[in-house]
């Protein structure tokens, strides 16, 4: 069986009825991260749509594709990480033979026409997005919201399509509405602040030589390194606090302990000095006595 193929008995479509807000997320998610579900859950929230839906495409067309893990394993890894009630994970595009996401979404479109999608993305996504086969026409056929980002959100509105779509965009305080207007429109929706990201961990996965054959390991690799970073910058920050304040506390304590040692040393030297005067009058005394 081709890598890229799905197996006989899986969906093609997700559960869908007419007036259903559905947002639509697409990427290769290789590996799937936390990251990919906390910004559906955002947007499904913000938006109030009624599912998300995750499309894993067999490829991306701008990217290296030669170390992509198999298709149905990626899919699987997908459903190990999410168990949410509400968001679907599908490979559609291998049945339906589509590899840019505009052709994907007129598809769709054509099937489920009275369904109000939406179309997820990330900032880092935004900022290349002009770089998308026909990514005017996706802007034209579908409402967008971006979802931000650490890093790429600095410089994702600023970006070619940010500046050609930026009259289209409408408030985040609008964004409930945003499944319901009529495209080129979207916004751009805050709070989500993780930096994982799927490039990361692929690399993270070949230098340590992770299996592709594991769902729960493309799942929870992020989670790893990201506990293993806080571990390790927790323990720096100790460090140079304990630094600090051992440097601040020495110069104190030596200062008082010096203080303390010379005014003992000049109490001792009159002591010295004051006995010998006093014995020398004894002397003089017991001399004169004599």
């Amino acid at each position: 069986m081709n890598a890229q193929k799905l197996a006989y008995n899986e969906r093609i479509l997700p559960p869908h009825a007419p007036g259903m807000r559905i947002g639509l997320f697409g990427g290769t998610f290789d590996p799937p991260h936390q990251a990919h579900l906390d910004a559906s859950l955002l947007a499904m929230k913000r938006l109030n749509l009624d599912r998300v839906w995750w499309l894993v495409t067999p490829g991306n067309p701008l990217k290296n594709t030669s170390g992509l893990a198999p298709l149905n394993n990626r899919i699987a890894a997908a459903r190990v990480l999410i168990h949410h009630p509400r968001i679907d994970v599908t490979g559609l595009e291998a049945v339906i033979n589509t590899r840019y996401s505009y052709d994907t979404i007129l598809w769709l479109l054509a099937r489920c026409p009275r369904v109000q999608f939406v179309w997820i993305m990330g900032a880092d996504n935004l900022r290349h997005f002009h770089r998308w086969q026909k990514w005017r026409g996706i802007a034209e056929l579908i409402p967008m919201v971006v979802v931000d980002r650490p890093g790429p959100s600095l410089y994702a509105a600023a970006s070619p399509a940010g500046q050609a779509l930026a009259r289209f965009r409408i408030s985040e305080i609008a964004a409930a509405s945003l499944p319901g207007r009529h495209a080129p429109v979207w916004t751009f929706l805050h709070g989500l602040k993780s930096a994982l990201s799927s490039t990361a961990l692929r690399a993270l996965r070949s230098q340590s030589g992770t299996s592709n054959k594991d769902a729960k390991t493309g799942a929870s690799a992020g989670k790893v390194k990201k506990t293993a970073a806080t571990v390790k910058n927790l323990k720096a920050t100790k460090d140079k606090r304990s630094q600090r304040q051992t440097t601040k506390n020495r110069p104190a304590k030596s200062k008082s302990t010096t203080k303390t040692a010379k005014a003992a040393k000049r109490g001792r030297g009159r002591k010295r000095k004051g006995g010998k005067r006093k014995g020398g009058k004894r002397k003089g005394g017991k001399t004169r006595a004599k």
